[in-house]
């Protein structure tokens, strides 16, 4: 187990192959696929595997534990020249990092877990990774997301039409930042 950091109940540790079947049962799930890769792109083992475990990126992929217990997936990676282009900061110094994220129990919605996750990721990248903004690009039909990362520091800066492919159709999705 590679940890990443531990923060209060929150743990975030890199993916290590024994994950491999949750994050099947969790994105073959369509109450998680419906804001999560969509209802239409239910994955199977070949497929975790090709978009978690074998991509050619800087991204970190981690599995997220809530007092021990597995419950959740996020990704951060710094942002590349093309995506800060793309978001308005190809002029911009500084470190820039982005992050995804989705909890995979549905149990464990509503508890306030998100927000605790996009908190200490958020120290996490500050404090160790030297970030000057952190970035996430929900889709805005998704309120509960914006509303948790609201919450938590972030604010909208820019709509991003047409930006993300989500069940068949491309959606509209917005730019937030935290600025420490």
């Amino acid at each position: 187990m590679k940890l990443i950091y531990e923060w209060n109940e929150i743990t975030v540790r890199l993916l290590d192959e024994k994950d491999e079947q949750l994050l099947v049962q969790w994105l073959s799930d369509p109450v998680v696929l419906q804001y999560y890769e969509g209802r239409d792109q239910p994955h199977d083992l070949n497929l975790v595997r090709e978009h978690f475990y074998s991509q050619e990126d800087t991204a970190h992929r981690c599995m997220v534990e809530h007092e021990g217990k597995p419950l959740g997936y996020i990704q951060f990676y710094e942002l590349e020249e093309e995506e800060r282009n793309e978001y308005g900061y190809g002029d911009t110094d500084g470190i820039i990092y982005g992050t995804d994220q989705f909890i995979g129990e549905v149990d464990y919605w509503n508890r306030g877990i998100g927000a605790q996750l996009v908190q200490s990721m958020l120290a996490y990248l500050v404090n160790e990774r030297q970030a000057r903004k952190v970035v996430m690009d929900p889709q805005t039909w998704n309120d509960r997301a914006i509303a948790c990362y609201e919450k938590c520091g972030f604010r909208k800066v820019r709509l991003l039409p047409e930006h993300e492919l989500h069940e068949g159709q491309m959606r509209d999705c917005w730019l937030m930042e935290y600025a420490p």
